[in-house]
């Protein structure tokens, strides 16, 4: 059974099992006849040929206070959008495919990046970008959800409890994250978020001294969860980033957009388990290692905006700091897995723990090598003042596919 634990910054909506599931989903299919929910699902193509998505799209088929689900298609040809337009069909909820490689969607892009408008690299955030102007463009919702197709412990009831506290009208949050605990086939996981996160947060406080943003930052139990929910109406003011610091990206915007008093984190599940990526020690631009580079860098950016002056000689102390501390934290996590029979090799977490102090100067240096980067895509008002039409043709096109390759 979960705590009952308030860290006194955000909201914790805690899973004390005191509840059916069955009367909160009825509950919540009342309040979505008020406020419809629309889900994002951002997908590879190859994610289609896995198992983990089968299972979400059966789970998916009976949430029935769904009202729309938008599904963002990277990596697919002519041939594999018609696949993925068969495949996504048997969802009984109104359902859109935006295919991202097609060249209607593509000439959207190229327009918009003519005017230093669109993303710059592909991937999961360019994804969620777009999906988030088709849900605009659409008209019909009042909540958005996200989360990722790799979830292998999938169930409805996740989805259910990650979007209930934006849809009761009687409760006033207007973002929620979801959290859970990283645990599978007797393993601690969540490696970034334990190896990385927790400790540079920690070390960024000892470092530069008490920062708000930091402490907001800390009070969430999984700030690299990919699920979380938002009142649509927030959507057109959020610039997320197009790296792999989509979801402290998030998490910053929400904070320089709202009070803390509407933003909470919820417990969606007592087992979670999804695709690992590798360490990927070998190469700085794939896997972990990349991961720990855009994290980092999204911390030292939205540290400099706050005014906290970064330095060499900050990093060098930074990386000492993050370094001791985190190698405290394996420690704790051992002695936290040996008592509950689980496993971790410490042997294998101290590497990983090595690679990101040293990828944590990596970031530092590319930081103050090119101050000026603007990883963040502009949000979608501005798009919408550049080009007041480009809704529209984001919904036309997508119709369009739908039509001529449906």
């Amino acid at each position: 059974m979960a705590d009952f634990h308030q860290n006194g910054s955000v909201a914790t909506l805690h899973n004390l099992a005191q509840i059916p599931f069955e009367q909160l989903e009825a509950q919540l299919k009342q309040f979505a006849k008020t406020r419809k929910i629309t889900l994002i699902l951002p997908s590879l193509y190859s994610e289609l040929e896995a198992p983990a998505l089968s299972n979400i799209l059966d789970e998916l088929s009976k949430a029935e206070f769904i009202n729309h689900i938008v599904i963002g298609l990277d990596r697919a040809d002519e041939a594999q959008f018609k696949h993925a337009k068969e495949y996504f069909s048997r969802l009984p909820q109104k359902h859109d495919v935006l295919w991202n490689d097609g060249p209607r969607l593509k000439s959207i892009h190229e327009k918009l990046a003519g005017a230093n408008l669109a993303p710059e690299e592909p991937g999961k955030g360019r994804n969620v970008w777009y999906c988030m102007g088709f849900a605009l463009a659409t008209g019909n919702s009042d909540v958005v959800a996200l989360h990722d197709c790799d979830i292998t412990t999938y169930s409805k009831e996740m989805l259910a409890r990650l979007v209930y506290p934006v849809t009761n009208p009687a409760f006033a949050y207007h973002f929620v994250k979801g959290y859970y605990p990283r645990i599978a086939d007797g393993k601690i996981n969540g490696r970034v978020s334990r190896l990385l996160v927790t400790p540079l947060l920690l070390a960024i406080q000892k470092t530069c001294g008490h920062n708000d943003y930091i402490d907001y930052l800390n009070a969430f139990r999984y700030p690299l969860a990919g699920e979380f929910a938002m009142r649509t109406s927030i959507l057109p003011d959020m610039r997320i980033p197009s790296d792999w610091g989509l979801e402290i990206g998030v998490l910053s915007e929400v904070w320089r957009n709202l009070s803390n008093r509407v933003i909470c984190q919820v417990d969606i599940s007592d087992a979670y388990d999804h695709k690992h990526q590798p360490l990927s020690e070998e190469d700085a631009n794939a896997g972990l290692s990349r991961m720990s580079i855009d994290i980092s860098k999204a911390l030292y950016r939205k540290l400099a905006t706050d005014g906290v002056t970064l330095s060499n000689a900050t990093f060098r102390t930074l990386k000492a700091t993050y370094f001791r501390i985190a190698l405290d934290l394996v420690e704790m996590y051992y002695n936290d897995a040996t008592m509950n029979g689980l496993h971790t090799d410490r042997h294998v977490e101290e590497k990983a723990v090595e690679l990101f102090a040293a990828n944590i100067m990596k970031a530092g240096q590319s930081y103050l090598d090119n101050p000026m980067e603007t990883p963040f895509i502009p949000n979608w008002s501005r798009i919408q003042a550049a080009d007041p039409d480009v809704l529209l043709n984001i919904h036309k096109a997508v119709q369009q596919d739908a039509a001529e390759f449906g």
